[in-house]
């Protein structure tokens, strides 16, 4: 199983000139090997951009991707690490999504497949990166 990061998606949605090939890339070739997933916090992520669920639903259908409940000791140790984070000083509050998909892909042994790769790295350590820099 391979999680999509919201960043990969909104770079397909959006036709990121920087991002889009890359991102388009990856999500076909780890379809070859991984059944591609996403959870509510990316679904709600994504449905910034949509204007009705249905329309955000028909397009995770049409890029084959499944939507997975976070199971509860992934939401307990996104807490813990968001809490070592304000703790080590950091200041943003929106970054809880980033350790709600981190710990997600941990507690699954999942592969994560992202461009945001800062906090995954240092509070997820076991996570199996999918990512511009091992992934050119």
């Amino acid at each position: 199983m391979l999680l999509v990061d919201t960043n990969v998606l909104i770079d397909v949605l959006e036709d990121d000139p920087q991002w889009a090939d890359w991102s388009i890339r990856q999500l076909r070739a780890q379809s070859q090997v991984h059944e591609l997933a996403i959870n509510p916090i990316i679904y709600a992520e994504l449905s910034l951009t949509f204007s009705s669920y249905e329309r955000l639903d028909a397009v995770i259908a049409g890029l084959g991707l499944v939507l997975h409940e976070v199971p509860r000791p992934a939401l307990f140790l996104a807490g813990k690490a968001f809490a070592r984070y304000r703790k080590a000083g950091g200041s943003k509050t929106g970054v809880l999504p980033d350790f709600l998909i981190g710990a997600h892909a941990a507690v699954q042994r999942w592969a994560l497949l992202t461009r945001d790769v800062q906090h995954c790295r240092a509070y997820f350590p076991d996570v199996e990166l999918v990512s511009p820099e091992q992934n050119p």
